[in-house]
């Protein structure tokens, strides 16, 4: 059976269709209009992020944040290394049901379209174009959906036809010895459909959400940037080379004076803000890949509890100390290969020059910290945030108040904060912006040929546009390939904090249990009327080994088809 619903509120008026519910098979791929229902419903299978394991985020599984809430589904599963917990499964287990069945889709829409009967009113020429648009898009999506998945699990079979799931033969269906497999694969399909998807350059308005020529650029540079990276170099897929030319490739086709670029304060104020809330249908010249959905009904559990929310993700000390001055110099001597400070007997080393002031620790910060995090003393709503201890925002005896003493801005509109406005918050879920083809750029150039101007120039782009227009060029301590590394590293974590990279970021840069396992920082905040005093507190320990660079095979997956569990589990 084919169970059909409407994508309108996910990408917008191309979508703006009434869908058949409950048809047979048979019944879909007999009719054009039912056949497209069918196609359209593929888009359905692009995940929002936002707090979508249990009410947590993927990143409060990371050392970027704590989730507040005891019912957030990280605390039970991914901070305590225990990958079986009912918790996590929305992102540990659900995950692989939910893009085999999308992978299934795919293959029973290139398998029937051609046979479909045309219409009245149409051509073959018509239906042929229109056809191979639709297989192109389905070709993409199961090289995206297996993508998603090999992060996650490793090896998997390869399967191009739709299977029967009450066929036996399923349990025969070989697991490649080395994933090496699928990701050439991968990338041969995105090669394979590229010339039949929509341009980007000629794209109709009423089409915008559909995936483009741009959109598989941008994708194929992640993936060659992934590839290249310590974890998967040996597989000999992508090297620093193809990594920073498939980044150059979607700048010189897509990029700057083209299509897609940094949403400026040319576009709009706050414009780091915007380039993540702002729709496309907006005018947000930034996102290249996207999913939108229309009602922001998730605020109340992402907010400060003073103004009546749950908490929700709460940054990290970790990542606040990861973010330069204003001045453009890092607050503290020293970082590692996760790009966060080295700390001391839980103390990062000050920088004395760069003007860095514990006792001041949120004075001349990078902007991009003002426009994800919400910290004491931050004006929101007109009001204050007091998350010192017993504060309004932190008070005694709340179970939901935050640990770390911050609360995520990044995503709330100031401006559509639904019930404080009776307005829309848009819950805009970015997979890829235009930022993060830079910085794939940047990242690979300099494994290439270290720092170089091509390097510095990518990077000043993203840090012009929020303000911080010193020259990286001219740092003294960013001479060499491995301090030039670490930095692009920070760069890359502040920049897309909480857009859900870091998890696979550590993985690929090999450094997984570094960051991972670390403790989560946060503050004790405390005043006697006269000085406010802030002093860092271990928030949450967390447990990361070895086997856990890969999901364990969900258990019913093991007990059904034999399939052999990933190491260690």
């Amino acid at each position: 059976m084919g169970t059909f619903s409407s994508c309108e509120d996910m990408f917008g008026h191309y979508l703006d269709k009434q869908p058949s519910n409950e048809l047979s098979e048979e019944d879909v791929f007999s009719s054009w209009k039912n056949t497209q229902a069918y196609y359209y419903d593929i888009y359905n299978f692009l995940r929002n992020g936002l707090a979508y394991i249990n009410n947590s985020w993927m990143d409060a599984a990371t050392d970027l944040a704590e989730n507040s809430y005891s019912w957030g589904g990280t605390r039970s599963s991914f901070n305590i290394g225990n990958y079986y917990a009912a918790g996590g499964a929305p992102e540990i287990t659900a995950t692989w049901e939910h893009y085999f069945r999308g992978i299934r889709k795919c293959n029973t829409l290139l398998q029937k379209i051609d046979a479909v009967p045309l219409d009245a009113d149409e051509t073959s020429a018509l239906r042929q174009a229109t056809a191979n648009r639709m297989k192109a898009e389905a070709r993409f999506f199961r090289a995206y959906f297996y993508w998603e998945l090999c992060l996650r699990y490793g090896a998997l079979p390869i399967i191009e036809v739709p299977l029967d799931p009450e066929d036996e033969s399923i349990n025969d269906l070989p697991r490649p010895s080395s994933v090496k497999d699928n990701y050439a694969y991968i990338l041969q399909e995105l090669t394979a459909c590229y010339a039949d998807l929509e341009d980007d350059l000629s794209i109709a308005a009423a089409n915008l959400g559909r995936i483009t020529k741009g959109v598989n650029l941008a994708l194929q540079s992640r993936i060659k940037l992934y590839l290249a990276s310590p974890r998967y170099q040996d597989l000999g897929l992508a090297t620093w080379q193809d990594a920073a030319d498939a980044a150059q490739l979607f700048i010189d086709q897509f990029g700057e004076g083209t299509h897609y670029h940094l949403y400026t304060a040319a576009d709009a104020p706050s414009a780091y803000s915007l380039a993540i809330t702002r729709r496309v249908f907006d005018g947000n010249p930034e996102v290249i890949f996207w999913r939108n959905d229309a009602v922001g009904d998730w605020w109340p559990n992402e907010s400060p509890v003073g103004y009546g929310g749950n908490g929700g993700l709460c940054p990290s000390q970790n990542l606040v100390d990861m973010y330069d001055m204003a001045n453009g110099t890092s607050p503290f001597i020293s970082y590692d290969d996760t790009g966060a400070p080295v700390y001391l007997n839980g103390q990062p080393t000050v920088a004395v020059v760069s003007g860095y002031d514990d006792q001041k620790p949120y004075a001349n910060r990078d902007p991009r910290f003002y426009r994800t995090v919400l910290y004491n003393g931050a004006t929101w709503w007109n009001r204050a945030i007091n998350t010192q201890a017993g504060g309004t925002d932190n008070p005694t005896g709340n179970a939901n108040a935050t640990p770390t003493s911050y609360y995520n801005r990044k995503y709330l509109d100031d401006s559509q904060t639904n019930y404080l406005t009776g307005g829309t918050m848009y819950r805009n879920w970015i997979f890829i912006r235009y930022a993060e083809i830079l910085l794939n750029f940047a990242e690979a150039e300099n494994e290439l040929n270290g720092p170089s101007d091509a390097v510095f120039s990518a990077l000043q782009k993203l840090r012009d546009r929020v303000g911080l227009t010193a020259l990286l060029s001219s740092r003294t301590d960013l001479k060499d390939k491995t301090s030039l590394r670490r930095f692009i590293h920070k760069e890359r974590t502040v920049e897309l904090a909480f857009e859900n990279h870091r998890s696979w970021d550590v993985r690929r840069w090999n450094v997984a249990k570094e960051a991972l396992s670390r403790p989560i920082y946060g503050l004790t905040i405390t005043s006697n009327g006269q000085q406010v005093n802030y002093e860092r507190k271990v928030s949450q320990t967390r447990i990361f080994e070895d086997k856990m660079y890969l999901y364990p095979i969900p258990e019913e997956e093991v007990w059904k088809t034999g399939i052999a569990n990933n190491l260690g589990w």
